[in-house]
C-alpha cells in the first residue's frame, strides 16, 4: 500500500483484527519511520493535537477503514509528547460528574455514565472501579446529597456499577478512621473508576499506528494554507529543527487549550499529590461548603499517596507555563485538614496544573461554566473539537468521526466500532528496566520527562534531585542511544520541571480560597 494509508507501513503490517496488537511492536526508530511517512504525504485527515480527543478520533477513524476496506489516509501532529497536556494532568476519573447534578444537567450526567460504563468494558485494564465516600456533617446535607446520588444511580441505569448506600457514623469512622473524628455523623457510599490518563492516552495512539495511521509526536504543525481541494501544511521536527510539508484534505483542531480563540474559556485546575492520608481503600468526595467537590484519590503505582483536587479558576496566561498558584496550595490544603484529622496530613510532594478548555458562555463562575462540548466546521471547512470532558472523548471521537466521514468516506458514516472493541495495549511491565524499554521503543518517549510524567506516574511520586534520577536517565539513554553530556540535559530538565512543581504557599496562609473558583 502507499505510505499514509490505513496499512501503509510496510514496517507494521495490518492486523486482522484492530483489538489485536501488532506483534512485531514498536522499534527504536518507530518515530523516525513515522517521520518519513509524513514527510511530504497526502492524507485524508490531518488531525492536529495528541490529547485524548486527537487520539480517540484517530482511533475512531482507522476501526472504521480497516474493518470496512475502505481506504483512509489518516495522520496526527502533537507538538510535545501525546497526553502530556490536559489528558494526562488531570483527576484520573472516569467518572459521571455528580456535581453537575446540582445544575441539573442531567443529560451530560447520563451522557457520562453511559461512556463510564463503555471505557470499563474497553479499556483493557486500565479503567478500574474504586469506591467512594462522601461524608456528611449534618442530616441536612445527607439528605440532599444522597438525593442526587439515588437520580445518579437511576441516570446510570443497567450500567451503573454499583448502587451507593448509606453509612452510618460509626461504620465511617470503622472503614475510614483517618477522617477527622466528629467532624461527620453519615456517609454515602458510591462508586466511580480511575485512570492513569497519560497511559490511555498512548494506547489509544498506538493503537492506531498500529493500525496504519501516521502520527508523530514533538511534530509542530507552524502553518497551513488552502490549495485547492486540500490543505498544505507546515511541519517543524521539534527535535531537529527540520521543517517540511505535507498535504491533506481535511484538517481537524484538537488542540484544546493551545487551540485559542474566542470560544475557548480557559479554566485551571491544579492538583497536589501528598503522602498517603487515608487508611482504607476508598477514595473519599468532599463537597466544601462553596458548593464545589474535592476528591482524595489513592494514588501512585503502590498507591503510597493521595491525589488531592480539583480546583476551578481561570486563567489569563498562556496555555505552556500552567502553574498551581499559592492561593489554590492553600485552599486544597484547608479542605485536607477540614475532611482528615490534622496528623494525617502531610506536606505535598508536588503539584500539577492543566487548563480546560471549556466552551465560553455567561457563567461567572468557572465552577459553572458548561463542559458540554462543540464539534462544528469553521468557515474554512477546519473541523473543531471543543469542550467536553475526558469520560466523554470516545464519544465526541465518533461524532467527529462521523462528520469526516460524511463529508470523506460516506459509506463510513454510522460505522460506529469503538464502544465494542477493546483498546489494544501492551502486556503490563513490572520490572522498572521492561517500563523504561516500553516507553523507549514502542511509546516513542524523547525525553526524560516523557517516561516519568507520561508513561509511568514516577514523576509525581518522590522529591526529585541527581542522584535519584540519574539510573532512570542512563537506562532510557541506553535505548535511545544519549551520550553523557544528553542524559546530564535530561535531568536538568526534569529537575527544573520538578521545581516549578513544588507548591509555595501563600503569604498569608489564612486565605484558604482562590479568589475565583467560587
Amino acid at each position: 500500500m502507499t505510505a499514509g494509508g490505513y496499512g501503509g507501513n510496510q514496517d507494521v503490517p495490518c492486523p486482522a483484527s484492530c483489538a489485536t496488537l501488532n506483534e512485531t511492536g514498536m522499534t527504536s526508530n518507530q518515530r523516525r519511520q513515522q517521520i518519513e511517512r509524513l514527510r511530504g504525504g497526502e492524507f485524508d485527515v490531518l488531525v492536529i493535537g495528541g490529547g485524548i480527543n486527537g487520539a480517540g478520533l484517530i482511533r475512531d477513524l482507522v476501526l472504521r477503514a480497516v474493518r470496512s476496506g475502505t481506504p483512509l489516509r489518516i495522520a496526527l501532529a502533537e507538538k510535545n509528547h501525546f497526553g502530556s497536556g490536559t489528558s494526562g494532568r488531570n483527576s484520573h476519573l472516569i467518572h459521571g460528574g455528580l456535581r453537575y447534578l446540582k445544575n441539573l444537567e442531567l443529560s451530560l450526567v447520563r451522557e457520562a455514565l453511559h461512556e463510564r460504563a463503555t471505557l470499563v468494558r474497553i479499556g483493557n485494564g486500565l479503567v478500574q472501579p474504586i469506591p467512594f465516600l462522601i461524608p456528611f456533617e449534618n442530616l441536612r446535607k445527607a439528605l440532599f446529597y444522597r438525593t442526587g446520588l439515588w437520580l445518579y444511580d437511576r441516570l446510570a441505569g443497567s450500567r451503573q456499577i454499583a448502587n451507593h448506600r448509606g453509612l452510618g457514623a460509626r461504620e465511617l469512622s470503622q472503614l475510614e478512621p483517618a477522617l477527622r473524628s466528629g467532624a461527620f455523623s453519615a456517609a454515602a457510599e458510591f462508586w466511580d473508576c480511575y485512570i492513569q490518563s497519560g497511559r490511555f492516552v498512548l494506547e489509544n495512539v498506538f493503537e492506531a499506528i498500529g493500525n496504519g495511521a501516521a502520527a508523530a509526536n514533538y511534530l509542530e504543525c507552524t502553518g497551513w494554507r488552502r490549495d485547492g481541494a486540500v490543505w498544505q501544511v507546515t511541519g517543524r521536527d521539534r527535535l531537529t529543527g527540520e521543517t517540511w510539508g505535507l498535504s491533506a484534505r481535511k484538517l481537524v483542531d484538537a488542540r484544546g487549550p493551545w487551540a485559542g480563540g474566542e470560544s475557548l474559556r480557559l479554566v485551571r485546575g491544579s492538583h497536589l499529590i501528598l503522602p498517603r492520608i487515608g487508611e482504607s481503600g476508598h477514595a473519599v468526595a468532599y463537597f466544601e461548603p462553596g458548593g464545589r467537590i474535592i476528591f482524595f484519590i489513592p494514588y501512585g503505582t503502590e498507591r503510597q499517596f493521595t491525589l488531592v483536587g480539583t480546583t476551578d479558576v481561570d486563567h489569563d496566561g498562556g496555555p505552556d507555563e500552567v502553574h498551581i498558584s499559592a492561593e489554590e496550595l492553600d485552599y486544597l490544603m484547608a479542605i485536607a485538614r477540614r475532611v482528615f484529622r490534622g496528623e494525617r496530613v502531610g506536606e505535598p510532594i508536588c503539584a500539577f496544573s492543566s487548563l480546560r478548555p471549556l466552551l465560553r458562555d455567561d457563567s461567572a463562575s468557572p465552577t459553572r461554566a458548561s463542559r458540554e462540548h462543540r464539534i462544528w466546521n469553521d468557515t474554512e471547512g477546519i473541523l473543531h473539537i471543543a469542550g467536553g470532558k475526558y469520560t466523554t472523548y470516545r464519544l465526541m471521537s465518533e461524532q467527529a468521526g462521523d462528520m469526516l466521514c460524511r463529508e470523506l468516506a460516506p459509506s463510513l458514516e454510522g460505522v460506529h466500532l469503538t464502544a465494542e472493541t477493546p483498546v489494544a495495549g501492551l502486556p503490563p511491565a513490572s520490572r522498572r528496566d521492561e517500563v523504561i524499554a516500553r516507553a523507549a521503543h514502542h511509546e516513542m518517549a524523547q525525553h526524560l520527562a516523557d517516561l516519568l510524567f507520561v508513561s509511568t506516574t514516577w514523576g509525581y511520586e518522590q522529591r526529585w534531585d541527581e542522584t535519584l534520577l540519574l539510573p532512570y536517565a542512563i537506562e532510557l539513554g541506553r535505548n535511545l542511544g544519549w551520550e553523557e553530556d544528553r542524559i546530564a540535559a535530561e535531568i536538568r530538565g526534569v529537575l527544573d520541571q520538578a521545581e516549578r512543581m513544588m507548591p509555595r504557599h501563600s503569604p498569608n496562609p489564612m486565605r484558604a480560597t482562590p479568589a475565583r473558583s467560587q
